[in-house]
Order: C-alpha cells, then structure tokens, then sequence
C-alpha cells in the first residue's frame, strides 16, 4: 500500500476532508454560542386585519413582549429557534399570527397579527374579524354570536355582516345573532325586536321585512318597536306587541314555513 501513490493521495485527501471538517465544525460550535453574535435587537411590527395594513398594538403590551423575549428567546442571531420563537409570540392571548425573521448582523423582526374582536361567543369566549374564535377577558359593547359548535362561528360572521348589509336602510343592526342546531337562524335588533328567519329563504325572507317596514310594520306601533317578528310565513308575518307578549301572535298570510 506505501508503495501505491494513487491509495496515498486518495488517503491523504480523506485525512484532509476529516481535519477540514473537524475544523468547520468547532468553528461553527463558537459561533453559535453566546457571546458571538448576540442578538441586540428586537423589531416588532403589527399589521391589521386581511388587507396586512401596518397599525399600532392595540392588546399586547410592551411588558408581555419584553417578558417573553425574556424567558423564552435563548441563543444568538444565528442558533436561536426561530419556530420557538413565533410559537411563544403566538401563544400571547390577544396574539392571532406572528412571524418571525432574522435581521443581519444581531436583529429579530417580529410581525404580529392581534385578534380584531367582532363578537362575543356565547358568554365565554369572543370571534374575530375572520369568524374564529378565541379566549380573553374584555369588557367592551359587542354583539352575541351563538351557534351549535365552535366551528359554525365563521358561517355566523359571515351572516351577521350580511344580515347587517339589508338592515341598514332601517338604521337597525343585528344585538343577538343565533344559529340553532338545526340550523334555523334567529335575530335581536338593537331595538329589542327579534326576528325569527328560520332555516330556508332567510336573507329573501329579511328582505322582505326590510321592504314593508316603513308602509305596514312600523305603524303597527308607534311607541315601542316590536317585541317579535315571525318572517317564516310565505305570504306574510307573524307580530308579538311588546303588551302581547305571553298570547298568541297575530298572524297575516299562509301556512308557516320552516
């Protein structure tokens, strides 16, 4: 084998590979180790609903930002998690998404995406602009969405802004949003009328609320509005006056529909 030059320069080179190797990777043993690299700043930006529009924190405090890059924010700019990092920003309750990028030679850019609450869900947890639903504590004057599981809070939003849409020559708007089981819809107005929609035809049926209102329902009673309002009948509606409201509804039109 000594005497071979082509295994020699061919063990040689292998030699020179290891110790090149074992080289590069003590190197890069210190470099990922404090003190080099240290990471010395932290940006964070927030942006604002689906349209990505730059907007101020409204939620997360500079305090819950700084323990947590306290806490949880361990190596320098180049061995830091970046995954652990997004997880723990994300992890904030008011925290919808966050990125999180490297900045050269010692930053972190943090882009968050704070919850832009819409509505209350039920009496235990609230839905943002995107119908989902998350947990904080807030005091604040929000509609009521209910529906039959968590996942239904998406289909809710969508119709609450619907439903909103029509009612607006009215100058009323949806208080009370409810979605049934079986998947029957029913409204309180911020006057306190409720409007049974139903399951079938709902937004033709507010429609049709909306269009005879001012000629035939309002006059109905001049001084409180209505107390509930049945639009489930093909022909016509079903009324409840606020002085009325433990007999039978009077009715106008056809056989109910569902």
């Amino acid at each position: 084998m000594w005497n071979n030059h082509h295994a020699l320069n061919l063990l040689s080179k292998i030699l020179l590979t290891l110790v090149a190797m074992a080289v590069l990777y003590a190197i890069s043993l210190q470099l990922i180790q404090p003190p080099l690299f240290p990471i010395k700043e932290i940006n964070v930006q927030v942006i604002y609903g689906k349209e990505k529009n730059k907007a101020e924190l409204q939620h997360v405090t500079r305090e819950q930002i700084e323990q947590l890059v306290r806490d949880e924010i361990a190596g320098n700019f180049i061995s830091v998690n970046l995954t652990e990092v997004r997880e723990a920003f994300v992890k904030l309750p008011w925290v919808r998404e966050a990125r999180v990028k490297r900045e050269w030679p010692h930053g972190l850019n943090v882009i968050l995406e704070e919850h832009q609450a819409l509505a209350y869900w039920g009496s235990h947890a609230l839905v943002n602009t995107y119908g989902e639903v998350f947990r904080v504590t807030v005091d604040a004057d929000l509609p009521v969405f209910t529906g039959p599981n968590e996942a239904s809070a998406h289909e809710v939003a969508q119709q609450f802004r619907r439903f909103n849409k029509i009612l607006k020559p009215l100058q009323q708007h949806i208080a009370e949003i409810s979605l049934t089981p079986r998947y029957a819809w029913r409204l309180q107005l911020n006057t306190g009328t409720i409007l049974e929609l139903g399951r079938n035809e709902i937004e033709e049926r507010l429609v049709r609320y909306v269009s005879v209102y001012n000629h035939s329902i309002a006059r109905l009673n001049q001084q409180e509005p209505l107390a509930y309002v049945d639009l489930r009948y093909p022909n016509g509606f079903a009324i409840r006056m606020p002085e009325m409201m433990q007999q039978v509804p009077r009715k106008s039109g056809a056989r109910r529909e569902t």
